[in-house]
Parts: structure tokens; C-alpha cells; sequence
């Protein structure tokens, strides 16, 4: 997928676990767990700015776009 979440890096730089970071933005540690993975299929921006409130960051720190290799085209 072209798009790769960050949550896990932003996540270790300030010593958070995942289960804080669930309860602090209102999810489910499950749901974290689905978009730290790369299975989301969207994110609300409602969500992103929740969780760039708790991390104090960008939304172009917890998202990156990496161009696909040709054959996954």
C-alpha cells in the first residue's frame, strides 16, 4: 500500500503505549492496532486531529505516501 502509517515511530518517541494512546485519542486499542498495521481502509479527520492533539505532531508524521513498485501497479 502507498500509504504508511507512523503511529507505531510517533508512538516511540514519547514512550507512550499503545493502550494510552487508544484510551487519550478514543479508541480501541483494536483500532490502533488496525491502522498501525496498514489495514485501514480511511481515517475520519476527526480521528487524525485527535491523534495529533495526543501526539503533539502533523498529520504528515503519522502519514507517509511511498510510490508502489511498478509490477503492484
Amino acid at each position: 500500500m502507498p500509504i504508511v502509517v507512523r503511529i507505531d515511530v510517533e508512538l516511540a518517541k514519547r514512550k507512550m503505549s499503545v493502550g494510552e494512546f487508544a484510551e487519550r485519542v478514543g479508541l480501541t486499542p483494536a483500532n490502533v492496532a488496525v491502522l498501525k498495521n496498514g489495514r485501514a481502509k480511511a481515517v475520519r479527520f476527526s480521528t487524525l486531529e485527535a491523534m495529533c492533539r495526543v501526539l503533539d505532531c502533523q498529520p504528515g508524521d503519522l502519514l507517509e505516501w511511498v510510490d508502489a513498485p511498478e509490477e503492484d501497479r
